[in-house]
């Protein structure tokens, strides 16, 4: 049996444990950093055969073709639940990132003047919920849909996007570096932390984790915990949190779920108690990565 040394099975990162990291500072001497993410998906109704997609869908993706009832519950968030998110977001003094797919911004570029109003960022999101990225697309081929991104964000925007939420945590190991090289500044795949870090790619792109466990989908739809615990879950992990320090928070938001009229008061309770919460700094993401690189850019840790 082949004996092998502790670390990293890749070289994206460097092996890193939370001991031995200096805590980061936030603006203000918040403990926590608070990140919101709200998905701004388009489902296909009959997506392609080879298309790649979660397989946690596997039990509605593929059992129908055409697939319109996945695709009508997709279609709700975008027509009516993520405005119920917006109007919550605003009533606590909040601000979001937008994740947004190029199909959906096709779709429904009033989702896009809306976020723009309230000063939310828009972040790349690929292109269709239905079509994850994978190493089973070619370097090409995932370049060329990473160009369409910016290309599709910035005319709708006037602003080129600096962050990459991958549609389902999709990746290839050439991700990293290929939007590094698109220049995007930072992306948000990699629940491995509960701390922004630097990833190995030239420039430097910024890792800032997702809480995975308290997305809105994995927990509620997957898991099938019941809605009324989530303001409670997500309390528990910002109390452990703030007593810790230099930490961050990411939680993502589906329009289609939490956007449903027996849900949304379960949002406004948790982002209520968040908003009431000593320490917490809210902000986009790309904020967020802007205080980390301005942090490094002066020699500390941030």
């Amino acid at each position: 049996m082949t004996q092998r040394n502790p670390g990293m099975d890749h070289a994206l990162y460097p092996f890193s444990m939370l001991p031995a990291r200096p805590a980061l500072t936030w603006p203000d001497g918040a403990r926590l950093a608070l990140g919101l993410v709200v998905h701004f998906d388009y489902w296909e109704i009959d997506p392609p055969d080879d298309a790649v997609t979660d397989p946690r869908f596997r039990d509605t993706f593929g059992a129908f073709r055409p697939d319109q009832r996945s695709y009508a519950w997709r279609e709700y968030g975008n027509r009516i639940g993520i405005f119920r998110l917006m109007e919550v977001l605003d009533r606590h003094g909040m601000t979001a990132t937008l994740a947004a797919g190029t199909a959906a911004i096709a779709r429904a570029p009033q989702v896009i003047e809306a976020a723009l109003s309230r000063g939310w960022e828009v972040a790349a999101h690929g292109d269709y919920a239905t079509r994850m990225i994978s190493s089973a697309m070619s370097e090409v081929a995932e370049a060329e849909l990473i160009d369409h991104s910016v290309q599709v964000i910035t005319a709708a925007t006037g602003q080129r996007p600096t962050g990459w939420i991958g549609q389902d945590y999709g990746q290839s190991t050439r991700t990293p570096a290929l939007l590094a090289q698109a220049g995007f500044r930072y992306l948000s795949d990699w629940p491995n932390d509960d701390q922004p870090y630097l990833m190995t790619t030239t420039p430097p792109i910024l890792s800032i984790p997702v809480q995975a466990e308290l997305d809105d989908v994995q927990l509620l739809w997957h898991r099938r915990v019941l809605t009324p615990r989530y303001p409670d879950l997500v309390m528990a992990a910002a109390d452990v949190l703030l007593s810790e320090g230099g930490r961050s928070l990411v939680l993502g938001l589906h329009p289609w779920l939490f956007g449903m009229p027996h849900r949304i008061h379960y949002l406004d309770a948790t982002l209520a108690r968040l908003a009431q919460a000593a320490g917490i700094w809210q902000a986009p993401l790309a904020r967020v990565a802007d205080h980390v690189f301005s942090a490094f850019d002066k020699g500390r840790p941030a």
